[in-house]
């Protein structure tokens, strides 16, 4: 069966993120979560607490992965060294999938033996991501819905 990677910021894991580690999780029998460490994007976690976080709140929810790391530079490399067959990613709207459909092509273009298969967010989701959680949480509101206990308190106590 093959390997997948489920690669991105997790800035924290959302119930959208969850759902697809979860959807995923029943197509691959070896599935790696992979925290993404971007110089370039600002991060209201370090990866190491992103890591933690994410692993608690996959814990919390009873979903079973093979492993969740931290990775740096090109997705294709960290996918060829945990040899990783396949890249999976997320869909929400149409503006997500033309940002995916150019980081495919551009990773098939590096390393067309991964392959990217895409999950579309379950209907509940898809308006759903980490930087609207961070901001209903920064102005006072109430995020439950969006995320599990763990993502909540992590996130009170950086708001606080």
């Amino acid at each position: 069966m093959p390997k997948a990677l489920y690669p991105g910021s997790f800035d924290p894991i959302t119930y959208g993120h969850l759902d697809i580690i979860e959807r995923a999780g029943k197509i691959f029998e070896d599935l790696i979560i992979g925290i993404v460490e971007n110089p370039r994007k600002e991060t209201l976690f370090t990866p190491t607490e992103r890591k933690e976080i994410t692993e608690r709140a996959l814990e919390a929810e009873e979903i079973s992965v093979s492993k969740v790391i931290t990775f740096s530079g090109l997705l294709v490399n960290c996918a060829e060294k945990y040899e990783r067959e396949s890249i999976v990613r997320g869909l929400r709207a149409n503006s997500d999938f033309e940002y995916e459909f150019q980081m495919a092509l551009t990773n098939r273009d590096l390393a067309p033996e991964i392959e990217s298969v895409f999950l579309m967010t379950s209907g509940e989701y898809s308006f759903l991501s980490s930087s609207i959680v961070k901001e209903v949480k920064e102005l006072g509101g109430d995020v439950g819905t969006f995320v599990p206990e763990i993502v909540e308190e992590k996130l009170a106590e950086k708001f606080n």
